[in-house]
């Protein structure tokens, strides 16, 4: 067993110990969903930026960088602002409504701000939630299996069943102390990876006069070097739009918002946003590098799947204790992720729907219970989706996509007009998650409307003017 495969065991066993450790401190249904909203910024910043980039900035953007070529630069610049607004714009007030409510989750909170006697809001959050995430953490499990296949040639199917094991585990166990704890750990593997690999790249790149960025570039496709992929006109509108869209999901995204609300101040939130943002800006720029650096030092059409490109880069060029560690924070962008959006799911099914829409009452420590069970269940869905897309031969970045659509449209407009519109009414609320909902099932799956432009504008876009509409209405009609 080599230098590299030590390190990453011995994380993945830390992490473990992790969930054990904090087992204890779970006593009531806050302490398990919100860490008793006892977060430190730094906690905070770091547990909100490695949940929120994910396998999809370490594998999919770098394989999308070396598929796509720099118009993929859109997509950079589009997490970089959506990142930053939704601190801006949400972060503070969602933590003071919250606990203003007495609100666990995003659901509650909209239920409570709007006394919605109906149950409706409470209801249709709690099967978005469900569904969407539900993919997302396949995706994270899929690229588990990615991962292990490349450090130690593991069958991609073992992959993902011993990332889908240890993530569901140590969820299982410590809750969110477990979650925001080990994210903090996360968020400085990955931060290191991001800014150290890619500088790497490039100095491999610029100390070899045989290797030049511009002309792989121009080798891997005739559109490669365009930052608008060759085209002009509406095409190039579209290409300029379904890049910056990524950020628009930044404002609705349960695994995000529930960051914001765990801190333990709403004076904290100004420290632990700065901290995000100077993460933010070398983060997702080095996944971009990262991608250009891969297709320069390997050449274009040279690897069998893009998305591996960059625990292959690491191998190649860094010490075996140092590929060792970043690739641990490979696994770190996934597992941090995925954890998050388990323990969200868990919570709309758990608090949202069994405790509140049904009416059962429950002790809390009966609560907890029902939580871990339903995390079980939900990790060996989310497993046999993993296992159905590597079959079906589907890449991390389309799955996300979707995911990351229909949760952005869905509450981000929501949310952002309740924070900020003192007119959003019940119904405007109710008309916005129905529509993100249809409008991404539906766009994504037409062909030709994806092709014209993608449901993560359209159907963000679709739902804001949904929430305005309805309420406006509502408003008058009273």
């Amino acid at each position: 067993m080599d230098i590299t495969a030590i390190i990453f065991i011995t994380y993945l066993a830390s992490l473990i110990g992790v969930g054990v450790w904090t087992f204890r401190l779970n006593k009531t249904q806050e302490d398990y969903l919100l860490a008793g909203r006892k977060l430190g910024p730094w906690v905070t910043a770091f547990s909100e930026r490695a949940s929120g980039e994910s396998a999809w900035l370490i594998l999919a953007l770098p394989g999308a960088a070396i598929a796509s070529g720099l118009s993929q630069s859109w997509t950079v610049l589009g997490i970089i602002l959506g990142s930053i607004a939704s601190w801006y714009l949400i972060a503070e007030r969602l933590r003071d409504q919250t606990a203003k409510y007495g609100a666990l989750t995003l659901p509650e909170f909209l239920h409570r701000r709007y006394n919605d006697k109906s149950n409706i809001i409470r209801l249709f959050s709690a099967i978005i939630i469900a569904f969407f995430f539900a993919f997302y953490v396949s995706a994270q499990f899929h690229a588990s299996g990615k991962v292990l296949n490349t450090m130690f040639d593991l069958d991609p199917l073992v992959g993902i069943s011993i990332g889908a094991l240890v993530i569901t585990g140590y969820t299982l166990m410590g809750g969110f102390y477990a979650v925001a704890w080990t994210d903090l750990v996360q968020g400085m593997l990955m931060i290191g990876t991001l800014i150290i690999l890619p500088l790497a790249g490039f100095i491999e790149i610029t100390g070899n006069p045989e290797m030049s960025l511009a002309a792989s570039l121009e080798k891997a496709g005739p559109h490669h070097s365009s930052y608008t992929g060759g085209k002009d006109g509406l095409a190039a509108f579209a290409i300029v739009m379904g890049g910056l869209s990524w950020g628009l999901g930044y404002l609705g995204q349960p695994h995000l918002l529930i960051r914001y609300m765990a801190i333990r101040s709403v004076k904290e939130v100004k420290i632990a946003r700065r901290i995000a943002v100077i993460w933010t800006l070398p983060g997702i720029t080095g996944s971009f590098l990262i991608g250009l650096a891969a297709l320069t030092i390997f050449g274009p059409g040279t690897l069998d799947d893009v998305e591996k490109a960059m625990p292959l880069l690491a191998t190649e060029l860094l010490p075996a204790v140092i590929a060792g560690l970043f690739i641990s924070g490979a696994v770190a962008a996934m597992m941090s992720t995925a954890d998050s959006q388990m323990l969200v799911s868990t919570s709309a099914i758990t608090e949202d729907f069994v405790h509140q829409f049904l009416g059962r009452k429950l002790t809390e420590k009966d609560l907890v219970s029902l939580s871990r069970i339903t995390i079980i269940g939900l990790g060996v869905f989310a497993y046999g989706l993993a296992l159905y897309s590597q079959l079906e031969g589907k890449n991390i970045f389309s799955v996300v996509s979707y995911a990351w659509s229909g949760l952005g449209s869905a509450f981000g407009p929501a949310l952002v007009l309740t924070l900020w519109w003192k007119n959003t009414t019940r119904k405007g609320v109710i008309a916005g998650l129905l529509t993100g909902f249809l409008t991404t099932v539906v766009w994504s799956n037409i062909a030709p409307l994806q092709a014209m432009i993608t449901e993560r504008f359209v159907s963000f876009v679709f739902a804001f003017a949904a929430v305005l509409i309805v309420s406006k209405l509502d408003s008058d009609g009273k």
